[in-house]
């Protein structure tokens, strides 16, 4: 068992996360700044110390057995734990937390987070806090939660068949319209009738690749066989459609500008867009936690959360 112990360290958890990451050992040298015959050696020794096969030596590629998934997730878990055991720790001694990162979903309005950001950073006195923004789409805003990677999510969807998980503390921010636009000279520009979705599955859809790595992640408004031109963000997924790279639903609000423009046209659908669900999250104190344990950043930014206005702006204030 001490073994074991000696060789589970913190360093050795990071070396399996970032070989399971970039897929070889030479990667994960380049990226540690070793040789891969010295993470060769380390593995080896943790293999040994375990008593169980970590990679499958038949493969060409770092390919984990069963045991190695085992412990690349515990190593992640206890890897995040150490972080929350030492950013509390900090957190106790000043009531600032020493960073801050906020995951925010691709719909948010930039012009009203980076509004917020002004308004933090200009706090007297100084909060001290780094602040550290993540754009995420779909799933990959829950994911950078719930694996620990953000402290505060903004733009996660909810709704009835969507229960947080455990833990993890959520609030409304408000619903969005979805609409379905093409550019003006696009084939479904001049359609009179409401598209129907045999119709639409004619032609390419613009849909934005969901940023989760770990959760399943989301497909929206796809339909079966129809051909698909993936993009990074729903800015450029607007972008395309406007270039007449493809059709799809867009978020009203943020569409909003090139429909008025004649950029965009909106056209009726058989497939009635649904308004979506919006909302933002965070972790609960863990338990036995004294109250007010909350770091005082975090705090400030529920609080500006709590306004109304500020949940509308975030959700609808796409021009500066």
């Amino acid at each position: 068992m001490s073994a074991s112990r000696n060789v589970l360290t913190p360093e050795a958890l990071a070396m399996m996360d970032v070989i399971a990451r970039t897929g070889s050992f030479a990667a994960a040298a380049r990226e540690l700044g070793k040789v891969p015959s010295a993470l060769t050696y380390n593995v080896r020794q943790l293999e040994d110390a375990l008593d169980v096969l970590l990679f499958d030596r038949r493969s060409r590629q770092a390919k984990l057995t069963a045991a190695g998934v085992e412990l690349l997730e515990e190593g992640r878990r206890l890897l995040a734990q150490m972080d929350a055991v030492a950013n509390r720790v900090k957190r106790v001694a000043t009531g600032w937390e020493t960073q801050l990162t906020i995951a925010v979903d691709g719909i948010i309005s930039r012009v009203t987070m980076y509004e917020l950001c002004e308004e933090f950073f200009g706090l007297e006195p100084g909060p001290g806090t780094r602040l550290r923004l993540r754009t995420e789409v779909l799933a990959g805003t829950w994911e950078a939660l719930v694996t620990g990677q953000a402290d505060l999510a903004i733009g996660v969807s909810v709704g009835p068949d969507r229960a947080p998980p455990g833990g993890v503390q959520v609030q409304p921010l408000g619903e969005i319209d979805f609409v379905f636009a093409v550019a003006p000279h696009h084939p479904l520009a001049s359609a009179s009738a409401p598209i129907s979705e045999v119709e639409l599955q004619r032609h390419r859809a613009v849909a934005v690749a969901d940023s989760a790595q770990r959760l399943a992640p989301l497909t929206v408004n796809l339909l079966p066989g129809q051909e698909v031109f993936t993009v990074a963000t729903t800015q450029a997924k607007i972008e395309a459609q406007i270039r007449c790279l493809g059709c799809g639903y867009i978020p009203e609000p943020l569409a909003r500008e090139h429909i008025a423009a004649g950029r965009l046209v909106v056209k009726p659908t058989h497939r009635a867009a649904v308004p979506t669900r919006f909302g933002y999250a965070w972790r609960s104190p863990s338990h036995g936690a004294p109250r007010g344990s909350q770091g005082l950043a975090l705090r400030w930014w529920l609080q500006q959360l709590e306004n109304p206005a500020t949940r509308k702006a975030l959700l609808e204030r796409h021009v500066g």
